[in-house]
This record gives C-alpha cells, sequence and structure tokens, in this order.
C-alpha cells in the first residue's frame, strides 16, 4: 500500500479514529486459555529454570543408593525378683520408658557400637572415607566466600563425624500409651541394618548391668560405713544407760519396785492410824479436862474397864441410895454408911480418872513422837522417791535413744542385705518382640520415581516463576494496559525486525511485509487523528532510549517518499543521533550548528535521490543555541516546500528539547518498545508533553514479538494470529 501525493489530504471522516469504541480489555481476565498462553510465551524460560533445577536434582538422585531399614520392637521390666519385694517402695528403682530410651541413645552405646560393628570404617557413616561430590564442591566454595574461617577438613578416625551418622541413621522412639520401644537403622547394606539394632540390645542390657552394678557396689561401700558408725553410735547409747542406771542406783526389777510401793503404802497407813488415835487420845484428855465430875464425864467418852467397873458401881450405889431415902430418912445408919460408901467410890472413880488422864497424856506424847518419827521416814521416802522418778525419767530417755540408735542400725543392716541381694539380680529384663531381622527390600522409592517428582517439582517451580515474573510485569505489551491514559491514541504495533533485516541500510530494498503494514498503519493512524489528513511536521520520540524511534522515523521518512510525498527528516537528538551514520560522511553542518547560529538553514539540509531530504545533529559539543525560533523556522520552511517535517527528536525523559519541540509540531508520535518501557514511564512523558496543541498524542508500539504477542489475552492478539501471520508469508 503506498500513499500517493495527490491523497495526501483527502479526509478520511468514516475512518476517524474514537476512543470510545476501543475493545474492552481482556489482559486480566485469567482462564485456562490464558495459563495456556502463558506456558507458551514462557516456554523457554520454563524450560531453562526446569533444567537448572534438574541438573543438580539428577546428580543428587543418581549418587543415591538403595537404603534398608530393619526394627526391633521390646519392652524393659523391673527385675522380676525386685518387683516381688512387699518392702521394697522405692520409687527410683522402678523402670521408665522414657529415661530407657534416652539410655538406648547414649555416647557410650553410640560408642561401643559404631567401634564393635566398624561403622568409622564404612564410607556411608565416615565422612572422611567418601570422595567429595561435585555440588559438595560448589557448596564448600559457596561457603568459603562468605566465612572467612577456614574449614576443617574431617580425619579418617574421628568418630564424633560417624556418630553423628550413626544417629541420624538410628531411631529409637515408644508411644505416648504404650511401653514397648521401636528401634530402627537404616543402612545400605540390609545385614548392617539388621545387626545393629540387636547388637544395640545387647550393649545396653552390658551398660545397664555395669551401671547398676556400680551403683550397688557405691551404694554397698557408703552402707557398709554407716552401719559402722551407726553400731559405734549404739554401743555408746546402751554403755550410757548403763553407766547411769549404776551411778544412781536405779532399781529397774519389777519386784523391787513393788517391795517399795508396798512399803510406802504400809507407811502411809500407819501414819493415818496415827493420826486416828490421836484424835481419839486429845478427844478423851479433852473431855477429861473439861469438867470436874468424872462420873459425869467417863460417861461420854471409852475408858478402860477397870474405871468402866468403879462407874457401875458408883452408880449401883447411887440407886440403892435413892431407894432406901424411900425408905428411910438420911440419918438412917444404913443411909449415913451407904453415903459413905458412895463418897469413898467417887474419891476412887475420880483417882483412876486421873490417873488414865496421865495416861492418855503419855500415850498421846508417845503418838506424837511416832508421828514426826513416821514424817521423817516419809519425807525421806518423797526425797527418794522424787529423785527416783527423775532418775528413771533420764533413764528411760537414754533408753529410747539407745533403741532408736539399735532400730536405725537394724534399718541400715536390713538395706545393706537388701544391696546384697540385687547385686545378684540383673540390670533389667528384655522381653524382645520382634528382633530385627534382615530386610529384602530396599526402603522408599526407586530413583525413576524421584527423577520423575523432581521433575514434576521443577516444573512446577518454574511455572510459577514464570506466573509471578509474568504478574509482576508492568512494561506495555498491548494497547489494552494504556487505554486508561488521557490524550493515548493507539497508532498500531510494528513487529520486531530480525538482526540481518534491521542491519540493512536505510535505502536498500528488502521487503518485511508485516513491518511495511504496520508502518503504513502509522501513517494511516495519524492522518485519521489530524481529522483525515497528513501532518505538517511530525515529532518521533520515546520515553527512554534505545525504544526505536529512530527506526519509526527514518522507516515513516522512506515510506512518505516512496509515496511521492516531499519529506524533511530531521535528527533533532542533538546529543546523539545517528541517521547520518546512513548519509553521507562529508556531511559537515547539522542542526547544532544552525541552531547555535554557525551555518545558515540551506548549509545543514542534504537531497537524498531517494527524494527525502535530510538535516543531521550535528557535532554534539555544542550547547548554547542563539537561535530560540530554529526549529519554528525549519517547520515553516518544510511547510513553505510543501513537505512533511518528521522530528527524530531526544527521548521526552532525557531532553526539554523534546518538550519544546513537541509543542511546536502539530502531531506527536510516541514510540513505546514492546516488553520493554514500562507503562508508568509512559504515563509520565504523557504529561510532559502536555500541550494545548498536543491535545491528543499518537502511539505506536514498536519491536512486537509476533509469536509471543498472539499468546497473550489481549484484543489486539489477533492482529499476529496463526492465519494472520500466514497470509503474510512468515514461518510461525
Amino acid at each position: 500500500m503506498t500513499i500517493s501525493a495527490a491523497d495526501r489530504n483527502l479526509p478520511i471522516s468514516p475512518m476517524r479514529y474514537d476512543p470510545r469504541f476501543q475493545v474492552e480489555t481482556k489482559a486480566d481476565n485469567f482462564d485456562l486459555a490464558s495459563a495456556f498462553g502463558l506456558v507458551r510465551r514462557r516456554m523457554i524460560m520454563i524450560m531453562t529454570i526446569t533444567v537448572l533445577l534438574m541438573v543438580p536434582a539428577a546428580i543428587v538422585i543418581s549418587e543415591l543408593k538403595p537404603a534398608y531399614q530393619a526394627s526391633a520392637r521390646l519392652i524393659i521390666r523391673q527385675p522380676l525378683a525386685t518387683s516381688l519385694g512387699v518392702d521394697d517402695t522405692s520409687p527410683g528403682d522402678l523402670i521408665d520408658v522414657k529415661s530407657e530410651t534416652e539410655r538406648l541413645l547414649s555416647r557410650s552405646i553410640a560408642e561401643r557400637v559404631v567401634r564393635e560393628l566398624r561403622l568409622n570404617m564404612l564410607p556411608e557413616f565416615n565422612p572422611a572415607l567418601r570422595k567429595i561430590s561435585f555440588i559438595d564442591r560448589i557448596r564448600a566454595k559457596l561457603r568459603g566466600l562468605f566465612d572467612t574461617k577456614k574449614p576443617t577438613l574431617p580425619v579418617g578416625d574421628n568418630i564424633d563425624a560417624t556418630i553423628r551418622e550413626y544417629y541420624q541413621a538410628l531411631g529409637v522412639w515408644h508411644g505416648d500409651k504404650s511401653e514397648v520401644i521401636q528401634i530402627s537403622f537404616t543402612a545400605n547394606d540390609a545385614e548392617l541394618a539388621a545387626t545393629v539394632p540387636n547388637r544395640l540390645v545387647s550393649i545396653y542390657l552390658d551398660e545397664r548391668k555395669g551401671s547398676v552394678s556400680g551403683r550397688l557396689v557405691s551404694a554397698e561401700e557408703w552402707i557398709r560405713h554407716r552401719v559402722t558408725e551407726q553400731q559405734t553410735r549404739a554401743n555408746v547409747a546402751r554403755d550410757a544407760v548403763r553407766t547411769y542406771q549404776e551411778s544412781m542406783d536405779i532399781v529397774s526389777k519389777e519386784d523391787a519396785q513393788d517391795e517399795r510401793i508396798k512399803s510406802l503404802l504400809e507407811l502411809t497407813g500407819r501414819e493415818g492410824k496415827i493420826d486416828e488415835r490421836r484424835v481419839e487420845v486429845k478427844a478423851t484428855i479433852s473431855t477429861l479436862e473439861g469438867t470436874d465430875n468424872a462420873s459425869a464425864a467417863v460417861q461420854n467418852i471409852v475408858v478402860p474397864d477397870s474405871i468402866a467397873t468403879k462407874q457401875r458401881d458408883l452408880h449401883a450405889q447411887e440407886q440403892d441410895l435413892a431407894r432406901l431415902l424411900q425408905t428411910y430418912d438420911g440419918s438412917a445408919e444404913a443411909v449415913v454408911d451407904l453415903r459413905g460408901k458412895i463418897q469413898q467410890s467417887r474419891t476412887d472413880l475420880d483417882l483412876a480418872t486421873k490417873q488414865y488422864l496421865q495416861t492418855m497424856r503419855a500415850k498421846l506424847a508417845a503418838l506424837d513422837h511416832e508421828a514426826n518419827a513416821l514424817q521423817s521416814i516419809l519425807a525421806d521416802d518423797r526425797k527418794k522417791r522424787t529423785r527416783d522418778a527423775l532418775a528413771q525419767t533420764e533413764l528411760t530417755r537414754l533408753q529410747r535413744i539407745a533403741d532408736k540408735e539399735q532400730s536405725t542400725l537394724d534399718k541400715l543392716e536390713d538395706q545393706r542385705r537388701d544391696l546384697a541381694a540385687k547385686a545378684m539380680l540383673p540390670g533389667a529384663e528384655l522381653e524382645v518382640f520382634s528382633p530385627a531381622s534382615v530386610p529384602l527390600t530396599p526402603q522408599g522409592r526407586g530413583r525413576l520415581f524421584y527423577l520423575v517428582g523432581a521433575l514434576l517439582a521443577a516444573i512446577s517451580a518454574a511455572a510459577t516463576a514464570a506466573f509471578v515474573i509474568e504478574m509482576s510485569d508492568r512494561t506495555v505489551r498491548s494497547f489494552d494496559q494504556i487505554a486508561g491514559m488521557g490524550r493515548a491514541i493507539p497508532a498500531g504495533l510494528i513487529p520486531r525486525l530480525a538482526r540481518w533485516e534491521n542491519s540493512k541500510t536505510m535505502f536498500e530494498h528488502m521487503p518485511v511485509p508485516m513491518f511495511d503494514e504496520a508502518i503504513r498503519t502509522v501513517v494511516l493512524s495519524l492522518k485519521q487523528s489530524n481529522g483525515g489528513k497528513l501532518p505538517s511536521s511530525i515529532v518521533v520520540t520515546s520515553a527512554h532510549s534505545g525504544e526505536g524511534k529512530s527506526l519509526v522515523a527514518r522507516s515513516l521518512a522512506i515510506e512518505l517518499a516512496a509515496a511521492a510525498i516531499p519529506v524533511l527528516l530531521v535528527d533533532g537528538d542533538l546529543r546523539r543521533g545517528k541517521l547520518d551514520s546512513f548519509f553521507r560522511p562529508e556531511l559537515m553542518y547539522g542542526l547544532n550548528e544552525f541552531l547555535n547560529g554557525q551555518a545558515d538553514l540551506r548549509d545543514i539540509v542534504y537531497h537524498h535521490p531517494s527524494g527525502i531530504d535530510f538535516i543531521p545533529s550535528g557535532r554534539f559539543s555544542l550547547r548554547r543555541r542563539t537561535r530560540l525560533n530554529g526549529l519554528a523556522e525549519i517547520i515553516e520552511m518544510a511547510g513553505t516546500a510543501g513537505q512533511v517535517v518528521i522530528f527524530d527528536s531526544a527521548p521526552v525523559l532525557v531532553s526539554t528539547d523534546t518538550v519544546h519541540l513537541t509543542a511546536l509540531a502539530e502531531k506527536t508520535l510516541a514510540v513505546v518498545r514492546w516488553g520493554k518501557t514500562s507503562r508508568r514511564a509512559v504515563e509520565f512523558s504523557l504529561q510532559q508533553m502536555k500541550s494545548s496543541r498536543n491535545s491528543e498524542i499518537v502511539i505506536a508500539i514498536n519491536n512486537v514479538n509476533p509469536k509471543r504477542h498472539a499468546l497473550y489475552n489481549f484484543s489486539d492478539s489477533e492482529l499476529f494470529s496463526k492465519s494472520l501471520v500466514k497470509y503474510y508469508g512468515v514461518k510461525s
């Protein structure tokens, strides 16, 4: 398709671009087709990551050796004779499953297993005997980059490294609610895998027996020393009891004690009787001393028979006198004689009463003396009893101490005999439910299984990485992504040129149908955005360098020149312009010289036989510009000559000259590189070029990869579908 000079300004109102009728974007709609497209367009990256992950995985898997695992199940019990002891209630002698599990994992048992089975001579368990693999070398080099300390090389007879490998292959555990202990071991040798658990059990019994025997010997020696000391203390306590008993003359026999108590009771009884007799004697004396009539006094007390006879005789004579007086008068001889006898009887009774009173007084004195003597005896006896009671209390205390020491001695003797009995018992009793047997098949899966698993994992990781990269991609790949930016008009998708196509000179004829058609689409979009006529001045720019604006500018110039439209191509990049390399090198002046007043306009314009007039950028060392309106003069000159002037300007974000130039030109064409320019850069560059003249900026996406773009879910991806690519005769 070519554009003739006759139709360059014809209106194309039916083809007027209207951003309101853009196809709604489908880039964010992720479905199975989108996922398939993502995999296809990222296939090289996915395959690369998969290969990079599979190479070390394959090396590691190839070095894997079949591992055999054998296990034994057993239960550890307390010795039966110990459990039958009814007097043994010590909780420290009970078998604890957790502690025995830790004992099976002890360092001493591990060292014996390693040395007896010579595990330190096997490369599987001794790292010093292994060949250093390629991965280990790489790992050591990487570690050396960050670790300044020089790693120590493993020693051949270093048992520590072997024990670490042994613990990694060993498994000892038990269930929370079970007392059954399981022992497993993994090794490349099936017989070794079965030998280690069985040998571990036998070594455990030896260690357990040795540990218990050592404890028992130490305990027996300690208790013998305690028994000797306790025997000495018991003898001292008994000697103290005997010495105290002899020194205090304490009667300890029961008969002597009874005799002493009986004597004390007799003395107390005698004292009571004496007190009673004294009371009686005192009462008699008091009665006799209290009256003058002895006959009346003896009637109220107990008197001897002699006095009682005299009292009765006196009483009989008085009765006879009373009877005689009834018969005779008082002067009768019988009465007088009887009265004389009565007087004599009274005299005799008084005399006898006085003698009896003297006798009572003497008896009271004797009783007093006897009571005093008895009181003295009782006082001495009480003092002796008090002393004996205190001595007996002290003796009881000493005897209690002696009994306590003897009881402690008896307990120690019992413990010594119990230890001697326990020394004859085994350390523990084992009941092996299932001993370790030689496994017939290796543990785990085969190498093929691990290779397939590693491949699936690598593919998954690569697909995930591709998905993450795709989701984090913020570059422009479609007009759907910049449809929301104001003042942006899509101009078309320009496909990528191959290196050999891009290396051709500017005017060599090398037809590339898709590229040529894309340039014509850009020309058509410029006309549509300009009311149907081709703009007289066009600025081709980009946000960053290296986005293909120079290629697009010279391609537009070639297309217009081929359509017989006069074109003036201006290299507006005053710092890094390279368009002069497509023309003759003897061109001496350029835009820099013109803007600095060192050359006229006619001196910098070069006419090419193809019909393109060209203005190079000139020398880059010139910076100060005296002709501020020089660019406007170029546009005015081209308009007067009927030329379409195309400026290949510097990137917007690196030069303010481009912003000034876009304000002068009729249209601005922003070139965006597919998959490289970020949307943020595009939006910012549009804001920089905002002016009243540049109300709408035409955007062309350059360097599009047709194969990959067709795999996206954008609405414009259909432009590079297989059918259209085939139409252009390009192999997909």
